[in-house]
């Protein structure tokens, strides 16, 4: 599935990949990664693989739960860098990762996603000339407020192979001056682990085992800054109380969320409101199947609720996911939480709306990566200095603004 592959006479060197390092740190990383290390496994000469967990998310439910359903097995290094501010957090997971990377010397560093630990990893990687290859790249939201865009911005740019799983992708990574025989679509390594466990996932049947019935509730997931930090959380709950009346909500509440409710005394009132503790991965995703929508500020949730064609609501201004608003059953409420009272409407609108699930999502992601690997890994090239013409401003700028940062690291 990569669309542009180096031609069989292209003159640079490439490297052969005996040895593969995984990183990952956060909840959405390790789907990302699992089926990449199954499908290295299953090659018939098989590469050695080391896995790297940096502990960014270090609560039991949020990471440890995930190794062990995945079947990971433990990683190969731990680095506990913890939760933190984000200078501090990034600079722990670069100070701790580098010897690691300096003794081990993989052939190729793979990071998925866009975290903290994806941006530190990649900037040791490249300054110790280890190619670094991006699951999930290109994904832009054009909002440099959120911390996430500067981690893809700054990894992409350093990147030596570029995964991509959707159009927009490649697109963004063209305007912004990386080389198109870098770049390959290979689809959405998180949807194959919903398509390898989706038998799991419907044993489970978890929206019986919290009294609620399939078809008839709402989950919510809310996480991120712009919402629990700042004044918006507590008309988000008292929306929610009010959505909780007409139908019943379940809330697997991250531990940032239910510490900035704990800080301000919000509370949730409505009887229909289940507040639960953060989920296991299978869990999670039984009760969303059985959802009648989503309400979340979460990138993976979109990519999943399209899958399962669960009716998603965003509360975000915007998304580096467009494809799951383009072709899937996402739709942007702005973050506005005013608006999560007209989500009972918006679930019963959704169900004449037209959805379908975006190529490449098919549960053979991983796989397409393998093959690219394989391949080998071209040796790194400066990318050209971005057509301003062709590339239009913003692209220009944001290859002038990333290419400057990483001078001054």
């Amino acid at each position: 599935m990569s669309e542009t592959p180096a031609p069989a006479d292209d003159p640079r060197p490439m490297r052969a990949v005996r040895h593969v390092m995984s990183v990952v740190g956060a909840r959405p990383n390790f789907m990302k990664t699992a089926p990449v290390i199954a499908a290295l496994a299953r090659r018939p000469d098989p590469v050695r693989h080391t896995l790297v967990h940096t502990g960014q998310h270090y609560d039991a439910a949020m990471s440890r739960v995930f190794l062990d359903e995945l079947g990971v097995g433990e990683p190969n290094h731990m680095l506990d860098v913890g939760s933190g501010r984000h200078g501090a957090q990034t600079a722990r997971v670069m100070e701790r990762i580098e010897p690691i990377l300096e003794r081990e010397r993989p052939d190729v560093l793979l990071v998925p996603g866009d975290v903290n630990s994806t941006v530190a990893a990649a900037l040791v990687a490249s300054k110790l000339d280890i190619p670094v290859a991006h699951i999930e790249a290109g994904l832009r939201s054009y909002d440099r407020s959120m911390p996430e865009e500067i981690n893809r911005i700054l990894t992409d740019q350093i990147s030596s192979l570029l995964f991509t799983h959707s159009p927009e992708a490649r697109r963004n990574l063209l305007r912004e001056g990386v080389a198109g025989d870098r770049i390959h679509a290979i689809g959405n390594t998180m949807i194959d682990t919903l398509v390898a466990m989706r038998g799991r996932i419907r044993g489970l049947d978890a929206a019986a085992a919290h009294g609620l019935t399939p078809g008839a509730y709402l989950v919510v997931t809310l996480h991120r800054p712009a919402l629990v930090d700042g004044p918006l959380l507590g008309a988000a709950v008292a929306a929610l109380d009010g959505v909780a009346a007409e139908i019943p909500v379940v809330f697997p509440i991250h531990p940032r969320t239910a510490s900035a409710m704990e800080r301000r005394g919000l509370a949730f009132s409505a009887p229909g409101m289940r507040l639960i503790e953060p989920l296991g991965y299978l869990e999670f995703l039984s009760l969303l199947e059985t959802a009648a929508g989503a309400l979340t500020d979460s990138g993976g949730i979109q990519e999943e609720a399209t899958y399962l064609g669960i009716p998603c609501f965003t509360l975000r201004d915007n998304t580096e996911r467009p494809v799951t608003c383009e072709l899937g059953t996402n739709v942007l409420l702005g973050l506005a939480p005013e608006r999560i009272a007209e989500v009972p409407g918006l679930i019963e609108a959704a169900r004449d709306r037209p959805a379908t699930v975006p190529p490449g999502w098919d549960g053979a992601a991983a796989e397409r990566l393998v093959d690219v690997l394989e391949a080998g890994v071209p040796e790194w090239e400066p990318p050209p200095a971005p057509d301003e013409r062709a590339a239009g401003a913003d692209g220009a700028g944001t290859a002038r603004f990333a290419a400057d940062v990483v001078r001054r690291l």
